[in-house]
Formats: C-alpha cells, structure tokens, sequence
C-alpha cells in the first residue's frame, strides 16, 4: 500500500474524536489467536466425539494439530496436511447435526477464551462506523455463529461442500493465505470499503497476504519470525493476553455486544464468495 504506516492516521479508531466516514472503512479481523485464545475448529472436538461424530483417534489428533497451534508450531505443510485431514474426517456429516452441536455448545467453548482487548478495539471500530468483519479458516458452520454472537457484519471462512444434507469431503473455497485476501478484495469491492483505509489484525503468518490488503495492518500476540517481518514492514504489533467469558462482560460492553448481534441477526452474517471469481483475482500489494 502507498499509504504510509508510520503516518498520523485521522481514522484510528484508538484516538477520541476520531470519525471516519460511514460505510467507507471495514476492520477485518482473523479469529483463533487473535479474537479468541484457542483454535475455533479444535474448540468443538469434544462435542463432536461426544455426538459420536469423531473417534477417539481422530479427537486425539485433532488435540494434538491444537497443541502445534497454540505454540504456533504447525507450519504450511503441516496446515495443508490438517486440511486434508479435516476433509477426509466430515465426509458424512450431517450438516443439521454439525450445525446443532455448535449451536448448543457455543458459549461452553468459546465464550471463556475471548480475549477483552478484542472486545474492546471490535466495540472501538464499531463506534466509528467501521464494519466489523471475521475471516477465519475454520469452516462457515464454526465461524458464522461466532461472529453473530461478536456482532460482526460478516464472516469469510471455509466453505465445504454440501450434497443432499451432508458434507462431501471437498472444499469449495478454503479461507487461508491468499485466499483470506482475496476474499476481503471481493467483499471490499461488493461492499464499498475503502482498503486503504481499512484495518486488518491477525496472529498468524499466513495471514501476511490479508494485512498487505489493507492500509492498517496490525499483528496480535505474533511469534518471533511474524513480529520480525511486520517491524521491517513498519506494521504495528499488539498484544492480547486477557481471555474473558462474555458473561463476565461489563454491562455496557454486554449491551453494545448483544445490539451488534440483534443488528447481525437481521441482515445474516455469512459471505458467499464464488469460488470461480476468487481464482481470477490477486490481493493488493503493501
């Protein structure tokens, strides 16, 4: 991007009286590591065994795939082997099934691990009239409830397909590296939103494609080669360290949460991208 990132930004939500216009400016944000302290996908393995939708090897692996996450351990190779394993392990599923288990089980498993300074910056974009949006890899029937429950405007994640109720295995569209970026160029361009002056907050390495999109990359909780390569770009480094259970929430930030979601509900959270027009079309450099 040509704007510079050590520049004084008149549209950072951190800074009182700051107003950005309306509709213009959209806060992307990844979801595991950066909004919630644990992996979204790994979060539902036990009630997917519980359910009977797993075995005991399978919930075994998938601790461990969250055991490299968390340490920030699990590389590209590894990544691709965990989304080749995802699509050979629903293969089957009944979507209504998947879709009820998540439903039921959502606040048990991911309400404790939010982390407040996400909560906080989400309800600071908010105020300015910033869309708020989720992109994560894990797939749409994990993410969508997640981001309605945070209020967000819309979800990009990982789309499977569907036959006659049931995943086939194949994956439509798979929200990682590039992919994230295109996705939100598609969505921007759909939407209105002013790249350049939209923000973009990711853990993760991967993600370096959807923060050079974007005018405002920050890196949160990053592992030494991340914090290293966003510091040579000049991109800002948070930290979030304070996982909160949204019933511990204050009441105003509580009430702001649950008219964010109200507003969600009414208009639907998830992002149908084809999968034809993602393939033509390459994120904007930084």
């Amino acid at each position: 991007m040509s704007t510079p990132h050590n520049a004084q930004r008149s549209d950072d939500p951190t800074v009182p009286g700051n107003l950005a216009r309306e509709g213009q400016i959209a806060a992307f944000f990844d979801l595991d590591k950066t909004i919630i302290a644990t992996s979204s996908a790994a979060a539902f393995s036990r009630p997917f065994y519980d359910k009977g939708l797993i075995t005991k090897t399978s919930a075994l692996r998938s601790a461990y795939a969250h055991f490299l996450f968390m340490l920030g351990g699990a590389n590209a190779d590894q990544t691709e082997r965990m989304r080749q394993q995802l699509s050979s392990l629903v293969t089957g599923w009944p979507v209504e099934q998947v879709t009820s288990i998540v439903s039921d089980t959502l606040h048990q498993y991911i309400d404790p691990f939010v982390y407040a300074e996400a909560l906080d910056l989400i309800q600071a974009h908010r105020e300015r009239g910033h869309a708020i949006v989720i992109v994560s890899a894990s797939g749409a029937e994990v993410v969508n409830p997640i981001a309605a429950m945070l209020g967000a405007d819309h979800a990009i994640a990982t789309r499977m397909e569907i036959v006659d109720g049931k995943y086939t295995g194949q994956i439509e569209f798979y929200a990682y590296g590039e992919g994230k970026a295109s996705a939100i160029t598609v969505l921007a361009e759909e939407r209105g939103y002013d790249l350049a002056r939209s923000y973009a907050y990711s853990d993760s390495i991967t993600d370096i494609p959807m923060l050079a999109a974007v005018g405002h990359p920050h890196s949160v909780n990053a592992d030494k080669a991340f914090r290293k390569y966003c510091d040579e770009q000049g991109w800002d480094s948070l930290t979030f360290e304070k996982p909160v259970s949204l019933g511990q929430m204050s009441t105003p930030a509580k009430s702001a949460l649950v008219l964010g979601s109200l507003a969600v509900a009414g208009v639907g959270v998830g992002l149908v991208i084809r999968a034809a027009r993602l393939s033509k079309r390459r994120p904007p450099r930084g």
